[in-house]
């Protein structure tokens, strides 16, 4: 069944990517993943961004 979500993301028009950041909560000091898919030219922004 992954396979078939991964695949989804390359089909149509454009290629989109998945980024995976870890965040430090502020509020407990706990790491968490925050996702998002997007086009390869804004993941190296997405990444810089806190």
């Amino acid at each position: 069944m992954a396979k078939k979500s991964v695949a989804s993301l390359q089909t149509g028009s454009k290629r989109l990517t998945k980024a995976v950041k870890m965040v430090r909560s502020q509020k407990t000091g706990a790491y968490m993943f925050v996702e998002s898919v997007m086009a390869p030219e804004f993941v190296d922004d997405f990444l810089k961004k806190k």
